[in-house]
Formats: structure tokens, sequence, C-alpha cells
């Protein structure tokens, strides 16, 4: 459990009062309290930096802070032998032979055997198998692969007394929509099929009793997130704790004209944070702490009696403004990672800020600030100091030019303690020598934003850059050491099999470039350009489905070009045509990826190629 943050190094006044105040008959003000839950799922690879931020903010302004990843609490929770042993016998009691399974659609007849024979074999290899997970034994292919596997096998087992639901390292599959606010007020207290209900009553409810905060602040980043966040909130509501439950992050935010008019969400939750939060959570817990007007409180929608009111936008915070973030009291050796990552920002928003299936801003105007190399480079090597992390991945929509030259030098004069990675655009000015100081001061992994290799659809959604830029930078970052992994997808409106064709000729073109990749399809999501002005880029009508209230991503209709059922065959036939990893656990997140990058080097071991068969490597 996580001690009380009070102890922070502040002295804490409460309960006592001044004599010069009383003299002059003022109340001292009470120093708020503030619990920040982070919920699953978000792969429990590396801390998410929404609540060190918070945190870093608040106790800044002298404000108490509980932070709780219950990411990857309940991860750790659940993969203990007896939580598996549990989900064996509850899946027996279910949909055993004497099971109760009639009142229910069960999972397949297979899974359910399966389970109860191995369930109890995997139950004794489980805590085991995080330890692996945990160390460099994870480097080691096939030992890697197969704890691995017993950690994937047991999420499975946990989540079959809850069929359909599904946990699992990457995502969360509700047996619902996430998006339907009438779904989620039902959700969020259903113990048959809500796997969080009790691992929370478990783990967090008894904490947040004994705390008694003024404000449990819940961090929504996903909307995979949405029901275990505000599973959270339920259960403080049920409970009948006296604090303001308050939700914010960039799921939220995208809420924001949305959630005012489903006001039956208000029975969750108080408030709403939207857009950056430092200051406007800090004004929260004063409010609710030593009392004042919510109105003043900006980038808020909160509930009013039978009203739901929104204030003003304010100006988006600089990220100079913010002190490093503060990593101090989550269980940084509880993420199933083989060494330690730390998340870090370069920036607030995008610096290009203008590709038409990005929804960065989320509609509202442009805003962009970085740090100074310097700056940042002072905070890699703070985290370094304070945490022993040697490993930092930068979380930012794209780090600029100009901070990966002054960066790299400036590490490389420090002697390069740490490796580092992030996402990158394809700019013309990146080269041979810019690359190859960045491989010198610390660069492992480079994050590319190919999209499309169809000129015509680079130009169509307003990517901004050029073949010959993107190829030449493919090659050389190979060259230099540089693990090169790309982001793609297919069906952007207006595609035509051809145009995806060429994308396809482009990857292969490049294969000894070209280290991993994530692929998908087109989605139409709220507030992208594509979705703003749909007649600019082909789009003939996007559907919304009343029932899907709180819906962020659309269904879409075509006036040229592949339709969205043809990309996902698409996507479908070159997912298939790829050739199969013997150690395919290394491509399962960012920070697997980013980790195994700056490992190999450690070894003398080059770069595995993406599309290169194994056996025409070895």
């Amino acid at each position: 459990m996580n001690s009380n943050p009070h102890t922070n190094g502040n002295i804490t006044l409460e309960g006592l009062t001044s004599p010069a105040l009383a003299r002059q008959g003022r109340t001292p003000k009470v120093t708020p309290k503030v619990m920040l839950l982070f919920p699953p799922n978000w792969t429990p690879t590396m801390p998410h930096l929404a609540l060190p931020t918070l945190t870093a903010w608040l106790r800044q302004e002298g404000i108490s802070v509980i932070q709780r990843d219950l990411n990857v609490e309940v991860f750790d929770y659940i993969l203990t032998k007896d939580f598996v042993e549990e989900s064996v016998e509850r899946v027996r009691a279910a949909f055993g032979p004497r099971g109760n399974a009639l009142r229910r659609v069960g999972p397949p007849p297979e899974m359910i055997r399966w389970a109860l024979e191995s369930g109890p074999r995997l139950a004794r290899q489980v805590e085991k198998a995080k330890d692996v997970l945990r160390s460099d034994a994870f480097f080691d292919g096939p030992i890697g692969l197969r704890n691995f596997q017993i950690v994937t096998q047991c999420l499975e087992i946990a989540s079959l007394p809850f069929h359909p639901t599904n946990l699992h390292l990457q995502g969360y599959v509700s047996n619902g929509p996430s998006d339907s606010s009438r779904f989620l007020l039902e959700g969020v207290k259903d113990p048959r099929h809500n796997i969080f209900l009790e691992i929370y009553r478990r783990i967090l409810l008894p904490d947040i009793v004994a705390e008694q905060p003024d404000v449990v602040g819940i961090s929504i980043p996903s909307m995979a997130q949405m029901l275990p966040g505000l599973t959270a909130a339920w259960l403080v509501r049920e409970a009948g704790l006296n604090c303001h439950i308050t939700v914010g992050g960039p799921h939220i935010s995208m809420l924001r004209e949305e959630l005012p008019k489903a006001p039956d969400m208000f029975q969750l939750i108080d408030s709403a944070v939207i857009f950056d939060g430092e200051r406007s959570l800090a004004q929260l817990a004063d409010v609710v702490a030593n009392g004042g007007d919510l109105s003043q409180i900006p980038n808020f929608v909160y509930r009013d009696g039978a009203q739901i009111r929104t204030t003003a936008r304010k100006e988006p915070e600089k990220i100079a403004n913010l002190p490093l973030p503060d990593f101090s009291d989550l269980p940084l050796d509880r993420y199933l990672a083989p060494r330690l990552a730390l998340p870090l920002l370069t920036a607030r928003g995008c610096y290009f800020g203008k590709c038409a299936f990005c929804n960065v801003g989320y509609g509202e105007a442009e805003s962009f600030s970085q740090l100074r190399a310097q700056a940042l480079a002072d905070q890699m090597l703070a985290l370094h100091e304070k945490y022993g992390v040697r490993h930092i991945f930068f979380s930012d929509e794209a780090v600029t030019p100009r901070n990966l030259r002054d960066l790299s030098k400036i590490l490389q004069a420090e002697g390069s303690p740490v490796t580092w990675g992030g996402c990158v655009r394809f700019e013309k000015i990146i080269d041979r020598p810019l690359l190859d100081s960045m491989v010198a001061g610390g660069c492992r992994m480079i994050l590319f934003g190919l999209e499309s290799a169809s000129e015509a659809i680079i130009d169509h959604m307003i990517k901004g850059t050029q073949l010959p830029h993107m190829s030449r930078i493919l090659r050389e970052s190979s060259e230099a050491g540089i693990w090169n992994h790309t982001f793609f997808f297919f069906g952007f409106p207006g595609e035509t099999i051809e145009n995806a064709q060429d994308t396809v000729n482009f990857l292969y073109a490049h294969k000894p470039y070209i280290n991993s990749a994530a692929m998908g399809t087109f989605l139409m999501e709220r507030y992208s350009p594509a979705h703003r002005y749909p007649e600019s880029f082909h789009v003939k009508e996007i559907i919304e489905d009343p029932s899907k209230d709180l819906a962020i991503y659309f269904d879409y209709e075509v006036e040229s070009g592949m339709n969205e059922q043809m990309a996902e065959l698409v996507h479908d036939r070159f997912l298939e045509s790829l050739p199969t990893k013997s150690y395919p656990q290394y491509y399962v997140s960012d920070v697997y990826r980013f980790l195994y990058a700056s490992y190999l080097p450690e070894k003398g071991i080059p770069h595995p190629p993406w599309l290169i068969p194994e056996e025409a490597t070895a």
C-alpha cells in the first residue's frame, strides 16, 4: 500500500490553530489532500506521465498528494498464485461440470477445459514469471517467451469468470460499449462482468476510507479506461465517502462537449477537468478543502445542483512552467519490464499539428511549447540521479529536430548516461551527421509516422513529408545504429487499392532498414480535421450512433476509394503475409521494443529487420 504523502517533507498543520490567527478571529486554511488514481488498462511496462506531472505540481503548491497507479497494482495483484487459483475455482463454479453457467453464456468449452487443467500449474509459475519479465532474463529468447506466455495465459484465466470481458496486457475489452453512458452506469456495478469491482474493494477502497481525501482525481487517457476508472468513482459513491470525485485526461478532454449532454454521468462524478489540469486541480482542491466558488476554476465541467456547467478555457500551460515529474511514491519495481524506463515530454502539443487524421489539440487552437535542450537534459539527468533510471522514453507527438541536435550534444558531453527514444517526423533536415550524433548521445529507437507511402495520400492527409527524405532517413538511421519503428495505416478516405499497394511496396523496398511497425486502419476520430471538415477529405457522411453518446470514433462513408471493410481486408491480408518471429514478446509494446533496442548493442548484436525472415538473417 502507498503511504500517506503527508510525509513528503512538508510539515502539515491540520488540527492546529495558530494563536495569532485565533486572536484575529480567522480560521487557518486547511491543507488539501488529493488522491490521484490511474486506472487500468494501460500497458503496465512503465508509468504514465499523468499522475507524476500532476503530483509534482500539486506538491509544489503545498497540497498533500497520494498517487496510485492502479494499472500496475491491478496487474500485480492478479498475477499471483492466490488470485489465479481463485480464478480457476471461479471458472469451475460458473462453467465446470457442476457449474451454474446456464444462467449466462460462457466461454468456449475448450477454453474452460484448458483453464481447469492448466490453471493450477500456471498459478504455481506466475510469480516467478513476473520476476523474469522484470529482469534481464527476459532478453533470453526462449526463457523470456515462456514466461511472457505464462503471464498472458494467467490473465486469460483471470478474465474467464467475467466472460466476455477480457483484460490483457495491451487492452481491456468490456462486455458493452464504453462510449455509452447507459452501459457505463450499469457496468460499474455489475459483479458478473466487472473484474475490477472486487479487486478495488480489496486494494483501494480501504485506503480511501482511511485517508479521507478531499478530492479523488481519476486520470482517463483512453476509452479502455472509462469503465475501470468510473468503477473506482462508483465505489467511492457507494461507500458514502465525503470527497469530491473528478476525472480528467485526454479522453475526458475529447468528451468536453458530450459530458454536459449526459448528465446522468454526474451520478458517478462531481466534475471533470479538461485539457491541462495542473492549475485547475490545485484550485479545486483548495475550494473543496477551504470553501470557494467552483465557477472560478478554469477548464472545468461540474455539477451545480441539477445543472451541469462549464467554465472558460484558460491559456494552455507552458511546459517550461512545469516541475520535474514526481515518480517518488510509485511502485517502480513492479512494472512488467526487464529494466526501469520512465517517460518524459520534450514539448506539449505538436510542432506540425496539421495531419488530417490526428486530433492533437482536440479541436482547440494550435498550442505548442517545448523545453530547451538544456532543461530537458537536466530533467533526464535528475531522473537518472534520483531513480537510477537508464532508459527514458519521450512520449511526445514528435521531438523537434532542434532538440534532437542540441540534446544529443549535451548528453554526449555528459557521457551518455541514459538511452532514449521517441517519435520523430521525416524532416529533410535530419541527415546522417545528426543521426550519428543522436546515437552518440544515447538514442536507440525512433518511432516514425510513415502513415502512407503513396504521394497522393501523403498530400491528401496533409502529412507534410516527402518520399525521397523518408527513404533516405530510414536507410541512414538504420546504418547509424538506430532501431526504426514505423506507424502506418490503410483506408484514409480516398485511398485506393493502388495507393495501399504503394505503401506495401515501399515497406518491402526498405525492409533492411525497418525493425518494427504498428499498423492499423484509419479511425475517424472526434476533432480531427477529417472529422471536422469531412467534405474536404472525400467523406460523404459521418455516421453517429445515438446509443453511443460518448463516442470519439465514428463510422463513415467515403465518396471514393476503399471503404472501411476493404481497408480492414487489406490490413488483414498484409498481416497474414508477415514473417513470423521466434520471440514475438519483444514487439508487444513500445517499451519492450525500446529496451530490446537498447540491450542488443550492449551485446554487439545488430538490430533485426522486421520484414526479412529470420532464417535469411541467420
